[in-house]
């Protein structure tokens, strides 16, 4: 079966506040409209999510809504995982162990810098620096079961960013 996995960082946040802590840091106006702007790009070619799964922090709970709010996904189905803030790569790999098998396609919402490590593993083909906020990397594969991400061969489809003209 073929499985596509959707790793979105979320969109830029505010620093308005010196005072307010990492996680509670929501999303400035560019983040507002980068987000939804996102979603409906993917979308548009067709990207949907069986499954959001997101982090608990505030600007990527915020991302992860804006973008099922765009593609039509109902977010009261998105399922926050507290483990993904500020995650190292393996951390993506055991929230995806957990995906329900008859699951065809998941997004990721979480954080830098292990969203970029993370994306950087799935094929020698694709490299990035940095994975910008609200920057998405989509990555196919055939296996069976989630479990079998680590074992199998990926193709990077997807790599796009607010800031890209399309």
């Amino acid at each position: 079966m073929e499985r596509k996995l959707v790793m979105i960082r979320h969109a830029k946040s505010s620093w308005a506040n010196p005072l307010q802590s990492d996680f509670e840091r929501p999303l400035n106006d560019r983040g507002e409209k980068d987000a939804p702007m996102m979603g409906e790009r993917l979308k548009k070619q067709n990207i949907i999510p069986d499954v959001i799964i997101a982090s608990t922090a505030k600007r990527a709970k915020q991302t992860a809504k804006k973008i099922a709010k765009a593609i039509g996904y109902n977010e009261d189905k998105i399922v926050w995982q507290e483990k993904l803030y500020h995650c190292i790569p393996p951390v993506f790999e055991e929230v995806m162990y957990e995906v329900a098998d008859d699951v065809k396609t998941v997004f990721i919402v979480a954080h830098n810098p292990g969203i970029t490590e993370f994306v950087n593993q799935l094929s020698d083909k694709f490299c990035i620096d940095n994975m910008p906020t609200c920057g998405v990397v989509g990555a196919s594969f055939d296996a069976e079961q989630w479990n079998e991400f680590a074992r199998t061969e990926k193709t990077v489809f997807l790599f796009d960013a607010p800031k890209n003209n399309i």
